[in-house]
């Protein structure tokens, strides 16, 4: 589970009823939804929230460090509440389904220090890409 919504109380972060559906519209395992997925998600919910303030609360919590915004292969972006735990992504080539997986190993010393070119490296996005079992059946 993300925690997302823990994460936010911790914080003291002020949990409007729009803002905490947001949340709970993120939060779990491999959650990697579209704005306008998360807008209509909310709405569900809560029928009165406005696309413009799902938009606004997924940037601010994005500003705080609390989820992801994901981008892949000129696809809409896509939000992961799982921003506390380092992993990659498996993505679906053809439906663009996204997965999160935790490999083993550290990616930062898979680069060679010849291949660094001088550079200080801060962080490391690895996206690996396949065919999910549905697309593939």
């Amino acid at each position: 589970m993300s925690d997302l919504l823990g994460r936010l109380r911790e914080r003291g972060w002020r949990l409007t009823a729009q803002r905490r559906v947001v949340a709970e519209v993120l939060d779990g395992d491999h959650v990697h939804l579209t704005a306008d997925e998360v807008h209509a998600r909310a709405a569900e919910r809560l029928p009165e929230i406005s696309r413009a303030t799902v938009y606004n609360t997924l940037r601010e919590l994005v500003h705080r460090g609390e989820v992801l915004e994901v981008s892949t292969d000129g696809r809409a972006k896509r939000y992961d509440p799982n921003a506390r735990h380092p992993h990659h992504h498996l993505l679906c080539a053809r439906c663009g389904s996204i997965r999160d997986v935790h490999p083993t190993g550290d990616p930062l010393s898979d680069l060679p220090a010849s291949q660094s070119f001088g550079f200080t490296v801060l962080e490391v996005e690895v996206t690996y890409r396949g065919i999910c079992p549905d697309c593939a059946a």
